[in-house]
This record gives C-alpha cells, structure tokens and sequence, in this order.
C-alpha cells in the first residue's frame, strides 16, 4: 500500500461547522472553565482542527457572577487599565469586578488564552457571557458542554 498518496485535508471556512454550546459557570474554578472555552471557541476539539482557520464553535456562558477564585485570589487579583494618559491607570480587585461586572471576568480570562491577532479577534466575538441563568440565544438550540475534566 502506498501511503503517499494519502493527503492531510485542511480546513477552509466552507468545510467547517459552527456549533452552539452553553456553559453553566455555577461553582466552576475560573481559569479551568475558561480553558476549555477557549479551546472550544478556537476549534481544539474538533478532528479537522487548522490553526489559521476559524473551526471554533459559539459558546453560551450563563451564571457567570457564580463562578469560583481559588486561594485569596478574590482579594490580592488585581485587574489594570491604562488610558495612556498620566494618571490614568486605574486598579480594581477581582472581588470588586466580579460584584460590579461578572461577565467582565471570564471575557477577560478567555481573551488573554485567544490568538492575539485578527483570528483572536473573530473567534471572541463567538463568546456570550450573561450574569444570570436567562440568555437569548434559544432560536439557535444551543447544546449544554460537557467538560473532560
């Protein structure tokens, strides 16, 4: 048998199907869960995986305010942005920001584990997280995900 002949067949956005998954975040650990989102908005899991093609899936995050910081994270975490001007750079613990914004936290997490490039940017906007358990994406049937680990 010649094994020559056999081809890898790379993915191409014609070839690829988007599906749609819901994560419940209740008293998951923050950076396990947003791992395997990352993976799943990226296209890891699926066989015909290509790393310059979009081959991820939408992902659905409910209950993000109950999500879960280990250790003393919750007090000593500290989010920072800088607006480029003196003086502009503002501090914020994650305690503060998971009770002001709960979505921001797990946008934030899910970001920095995404390609920082143009595919990075596509494959975030794949990405719903809502605070509470009600989401408005039920048109498109969304399946619940169910982690490995």
């Amino acid at each position: 048998m010649n094994t020559l002949s056999f081809k890898t067949q790379s993915a191409n956005a014609a070839t690829v199907k988007h599906d749609w998954y819901v994560v419940d975040a209740t008293n998951k650990t923050l950076g396990r869960i947003c791992a395997d989102i990352a993976a799943v908005l990226r296209g890891k899991n699926k066989p015909y995986f290509t790393p310059h093609v979009d081959c991820g899936d939408f992902v659905i995050v409910i209950n993000a305010d109950k999500v879960v910081l280990t250790g003393e994270k919750l007090l000593k975490k500290q989010y920072i942005t800088y607006s480029g001007y003196p003086g502009g750079q503002k501090k914020e613990s994650a305690k503060n920001l998971l009770a002001r914004r709960p979505e921001a936290v797990i946008e934030r997490a899910i970001k920095g584990m995404l390609p920082k490039n143009r595919l990075g940017r596509q494959l975030f906007k794949k990405l719903f997280v809502y605070a509470g358990a009600e989401h408005p994406h039920t048109a498109q049937n969304p399946q619940p995900f169910t982690f490995n680990s």
